[in-house]
Parts: C-alpha cells; sequence; structure tokens
C-alpha cells in the first residue's frame, strides 16, 4: 500500500498538482501572521521552491469596476486610490 506524500503537492497518480497561493502581504511581513521568524522562514523555504512568483502592483480591479458602477449611478467623482498603500482617498 502507497501512503500519499505528507506535503499535500502532488497527485493520487504522484504527478505535481499546480497551486496557486495568494497574499496582500509582502514575505516579510509574514512572520507577524506565523508568529515565529522559524516557522515562516520554514514555510516560506517550502512555498519557495521551484516556483514562480508574481508580484502584483496595480490598481484593484474588483474596486476599479465597483467605483464606474457607482459613479454610472450617482454621478459621483471617482475615488483616489494611493498606489503604495492601497488606501482609498477619498471615499
Amino acid at each position: 500500500m502507497n501512503a500519499a506524500p505528507s506535503s499535500g503537492l502532488r497527485g493520487p497518480t504522484g504527478a505535481t498538482v499546480p497551486r496557486t497561493i495568494t497574499s496582500n502581504l509582502p514575505f516579510e511581513d509574514w512572520t507577524s501572521v506565523f508568529g515565529s521568524e522559524r516557522l515562516t522562514g520554514a514555510l516560506l523555504d517550502r512555498l519557495t521552491h521551484h516556483v514562480h512568483i508574481l508580484e502584483m502592483n496595480g490598481e484593484s480591479y474588483r474596486l476599479k469596476t465597483s467605483s464606474a458602477r457607482k459613479r454610472r449611478r450617482t454621478g459621483a467623482p471617482a475615488e483616489t486610490i494611493d498606489p503604495e498603500t492601497g488606501e482609498i482617498l477619498n471615499a
């Protein structure tokens, strides 16, 4: 009897299964979530081995479309978003 790998990243045939993990935090802030630098380092080491990391820094598509919908309904001005923090400046 064969046991499945404990990592859970392989399918029943042993083939690698694609995974997507998203976060709005940069890696250096993950320690605040997991509470331990050692645990976070081990986790990131395993997650980032043989992967493609895409860093997206742009306006949120959902926020952009909801703002456009709101402007069409109410005639309100567009919301201004701080590109560094993502904060809505004139809600």
